[in-house]
C-alpha cells in the first residue's frame, strides 16, 4: 500500500505527483503489461543476445 504524506497547506496536485512517482517506481503497471502476453523463453533470450550485443558496440564506439 502506497502512503503519501500531506503537508499542512501543500496543494493536492502535488500530492497527486507524489503518488504517480512512488506508484511507477514500484513497476506495477510495467509488470502487468509484460503478463499480457506469452513470450517464449528462446524468443526472451534471442532478445537479451541481440540488446547485449548492441550495448557492447555502443561501449567500443565509446572507447
Amino acid at each position: 500500500m502506497i502512503v503519501v504524506p500531506v503537508k499542512e497547506g501543500e496543494h493536492i496536485e502535488r500530492a497527486l505527483k507524489k503518488f504517480k512517482r512512488k506508484y511507477e517506481k514500484t513497476g506495477v503497471v510495467k509488470e502487468l503489461r509484460r503478463r499480457q502476453q506469452f513470450d517464449k523463453p528462446s524468443v526472451i533470450k534471442r532478445e537479451a543476445k541481440i540488446h547485449a550485443v548492441y550495448v557492447q558496440q555502443l561501449q567500443l564506439k565509446e572507447d
